[in-house]
């Protein structure tokens, strides 16, 4: 049995942002990802080669969260001026604007065929859009968050959203049900591992969290990083072996899954991480900063 391996050594650092970099996201296959900027654009790299590939400009505000359709034919972003903006990748027009928060939109995603995206907002709500109708309005709205919803998962006919408010809400939507569960903290980033076993809960009280998806039992905590006033993310690795998050203090620490023992600390960025996205099928990370790059780690 070979060794398990993990990301070890900064690989590229990808530059042209200006400023702060919420979000960065791979493509379904690893070989391309988009991140979003407090400069308002999107941007399209290469992360292997290190290259801008395309720039995607019309947000009013600073951009929040993205991601890739699977078929990479489009994708998704929203951010700071309340929308929420579906993207053609080859001619980087806007195919869709939909409105409809009243307050940031902090995350976003589409379902497996592209055909609804969900959204979580500052407004305390999560909003299901259908990409392919003519209708502009959510075709449902969830409120049941008692402040910011900052994080979502969405898989099959389960849709996870994180809460500022201490809470997971799991809705299924196909059963009209919902599994509520307590974590007791501000939720800054939920993941569901790839097996969909188990969700991972980053809190502002500078802990990461793994939990039973089905039961809600705490499974294992991890810390030693600094999370108290930032949105930052936390990944499970490809395989689920590993736990990964930012910290504030400029560091992404990786933790072995099971004994919740630190067995990496990368090192290179000059401020606070945001966001972190693991390649789907390599031992590779993307990170990103206040300090305005992107960095992949191998």
């Amino acid at each position: 049995m070979e060794p398990k391996s993990y990301p070890t050594k900064e690989a590229i650092v990808l530059r042209g942002h200006h400023g702060s970099i919420p979000v960065v996201r791979f493509n379904a296959n690893g070989n391309y990802c988009a991140s979003g900027g407090n400069d308002r654009t999107v941007r399209l790299w290469n992360p292997a080669k290190g290259t801008l590939i395309k720039t995607y400009s019309g947000h009013g505000h600073e951009v929040l969260d993205v991601d890739i359709a699977k078929d990479n034919s489009k994708f998704a972003s929203c951010g700071g001026d309340r929308m929420v903006f579906s993207w053609d990748v080859a001619t980087g027009r806007t195919i869709r604007k939909f409105r409809g928060h009243e307050a940031r939109v902090n995350c976003i995603r589409y379902n497996d065929e592209a055909a609804v995206l969900v959204t979580g907002s500052y407004d305390r709500t999560v909003k299901i859009w259908d990409t392919r109708s003519n209708n502009y309005n959510a075709i449902q709205v969830m409120d049941e968050a008692k402040d910011s919803v900052s994080s979502i998962v969405v898989t099959g006919h389960e849709i996870v959203a994180a809460s500022i408010d201490g809470y997971i809400r799991n809705y299924d939507v196909r059963m009209g049900r919902l599994h509520i569960d307590c974590i007791g903290q501000p939720v800054a980033c939920v993941r569901m591992s790839h097996d969909g076993n188990c969700l991972l809960a980053s809190t502002l009280d500078s802990h990461v969290r793994l939990f039973d998806k089905s039961t809600g039992e705490l499974l294992n905590e991890y810390k030693g990083h600094k999370n108290s006033d930032f949105k930052i993310d936390s990944a499970f690795s490809h395989d689920d072996a590993y736990v990964l998050s930012g910290s504030e203090t400029g560091i992404v620490s990786i933790w072995d899954l099971v004994d919740a023992k630190v067995v990496a600390s990368l090192r290179g960025h000059a401020g606070a991480i945001l966001s972190l996205d693991y390649h789907p099928k390599e031992p590779a990370v993307l990170s990103t900063s206040v300090d305005g790059t992107i960095r992949l780690w191998r």
